[in-house]
């Protein structure tokens, strides 16, 4: 892999192993509004990706009878009442901390709200590891692609020399439209399958990252 200096982290899934919670929340939200449907960790990672707007209908909500704004309102109540509870992934502030000592700059770049970012960032002491935290205006998950092209304009850092590691198909998509590297991560929401489909480097743990960096 050709020398990084900037690394892009994806945030929900990857630093966050915040799966089995979202689709607790998930299949709470179908429960709610009287769906019959629930997944399995397996299916939900089959069906999970972006927009958001597109997976809650492959999950099944019917937008006539309950709008899309108003479900993801909805699931944003009920996953920010617990979220506290969800850890950061195994190994990520030793990992974070491996690859400052490596002398590179990190960056979260996640189709999350920034308020809500920073907020669950903060909680777990892994802020101070980046030089900007990158999110959306709204909670409606569409794109971050857009978040990571007006970074790279404005700081000037070269794309060829970024790494974008995530754990949907979309940070791939995130990578190739900024002109990064990507790597995936197997412990997110969505499965090795997928990753691998859309992607050469896929890992098992945060901690061979470094490794491929080094």
């Amino acid at each position: 892999m050709q020398p990084i200096d900037l690394v892009f982290w994806d945030w929900n899934g990857t630093l966050l192993d915040d799966v089995n919670y979202s689709l607790g929340c998930l299949n709470g939200l179908l429960a709610q509004y009287g769906y019959p449907q629930r997944y399995s960790l397996e299916a939900y990672r089959e069906i999970f990706g972006f927009p958001i707007e597109e997976y809650y209908r492959r999950v099944g909500f019917d937008f006539h009878r309950d709008p899309y704004p108003v479900l993801a309102q909805s699931y944003m109540d009920r996953y920010n009442a617990g979220v506290e509870e969800c850890a950061p992934t195994a190994t990520a502030a030793s990992t974070l901390e491996a690859l400052r000592s490596l002398g590179k700059r990190q960056v979260i770049l996640s189709a999350s709200r920034r308020d809500y970012l920073i907020e669950q960032a903060s909680q777990r002491g892994l802020k101070g590891y980046f030089s900007e935290l990158l999110g959306l205006s709204d909670i409606y998950g569409v794109s971050k692609i857009q978040l990571g092209l007006d970074f790279l304009a404005e700081s000037g850092v070269d794309p060829a020399r970024c790494l974008m590691i995530g754990d949907t198909d979309h940070d791939a998509q995130v990578a190739t439209a900024l002109g990064a590297k990507c790597v995936l991560f197997t412990g997110g929401h969505q499965s090795r399958q997928r990753l691998e489909s859309v992607c050469d480097t896929v890992i098992d743990r945060l901690d061979q990252l470094p490794d491929l960096l080094g």
